[in-house]
């Protein structure tokens, strides 16, 4: 396998090219869509894997979460109308079988979060907290009839406040859940991993799982049910190289069809800073060919200029109506709380 010059770093990407992989590859959601902006518009190869960069619109306003914290990830329940967001805990909260309330950044070294689900006018329909955790860059939901399951990291890294493993626990509103809890079955498909997080493509019921080893950030597939039952050969394992001028944060991953598909970017900076507003941000999706590990499409985000803060956070793929759309989350600063707003990507 022929790696990249340099290692990805802990949630930072460096990341647009070259890459090597290992293996061989194996409804209902209503969203009424508003303009937002054409996305890398420019661009004379408008493509990102499947995905038109043209064809950016607002998929949900600015809406807020259960707790005033910024998302951080996203995913679609499209069989309910339903989204899910994860943020860290907000600060000042005392939860059930604790002694005080703690503050963000306890809460963010210990890996606890918070999961709201949303119905798909961005109203808050329950939450549950996720104590130990991890920090929810990348999750996948996936609904089975009566149950919802959740698939996120799990056993936090005491230092970082990352995953090290993957966990799939069912969503019940208004529970309080630990890592820890005997409940919870961890499954461990890198061991030594860091940084670990999932994502599903439940089409073709796959597993992806960003991980970090010795240093370096990976992204392997894995058949869902193989996973299950404890099966780890991946299908496909790619490790990205570095063909970019300067360190991008890396603000999740999705797998569809052929191609793993990255979000990276910061929030806007000052005018004098390296992200101002009038440079249009630096959010990219960049997407890679699972079969060969090679880039396929990498294009600057610049739907919604205007949004508060503006920050990426999270990328997932919805087939509302058969239709697919990748979509990205902003987390938009308010007076006193983060809202996150959805933006889609079709064919």
């Amino acid at each position: 396998m022929a790696d990249g010059k340099r290692p990805f770093s802990r949630r930072t990407l460096l990341f647009a090219g070259g890459a090597a992989a290992a293996g061989l590859g194996t409804g209902g959601l209503a969203w009424a869509l508003r303009p937002g902006g054409p996305g890398g518009q420019g661009d004379p190869q408008p493509l990102a894997g499947e995905f038109d960069m043209r064809t950016g619109a607002q998929l949900l306003a600015p809406s807020p979460l259960f707790n005033t914290t910024g998302p951080q990830s996203f995913a679609f329940d499209d069989t309910n109308g339903q989204v899910y967001v994860l943020q860290t805990v907000q600060s000042g909260l005392q939860l059930d079988g604790e002694d005080e309330a703690r503050d963000s950044g306890e809460r963010k070294s210990a890996g606890d979060m918070c999961l709201t689900r949303l119905s798909s006018s961005g109203k808050i329909l329950g939450h549950m907290y996720l104590r130990g955790f991890g920090h929810g860059i990348s999750f996948g939901v996936e609904p089975t009839g009566v149950r919802t399951y959740i698939w996120l990291e799990g056993r936090a890294d005491p230092g970082s406040g990352y995953g090290r493993t993957v966990v799939r626990v069912p969503f019940k509103d208004g529970e309080v859940l630990d890592s820890s809890h005997e409940s919870v079955r961890h499954f461990d498909p890198v061991p030594g991993s860091v940084d670990v997080c999932p994502a599903l493509d439940l089409e073709d019921e796959r597993v992806l799982v960003s991980h970090e080893e010795e240093g370096v950030h990976r992204f392997s597939v894995y058949g869902m049910a193989d996973f299950l039952d404890g099966r780890f050969d991946a299908a496909q394992t790619i490790r990205a190289g570095v063909q970019v001028k300067e360190e991008e944060w890396f603000q999740g991953c999705a797998l569809y069809g052929d191609y793993v598909y990255v979000l990276t970017g910061n929030p806007y900076s000052g005018k004098n800073g390296k992200n101002p507003r009038k440079s249009g941000g630096n959010t990219y999706i960049s997407a890679i060919d699972v079969r060969t590990g090679k880039a396929q499409g990498r294009h600057h985000v610049t739907v919604a200029p205007d949004l508060a803060f503006r920050e990426p956070e999270g990328i997932a793929v919805s087939r509302a109506g058969g239709q697919p759309a990748l979509c990205i989350g902003f987390s938009v600063k308010e007076k006193d709380r983060r809202d996150l707003a959805l933006y889609r990507f079709t064919p």
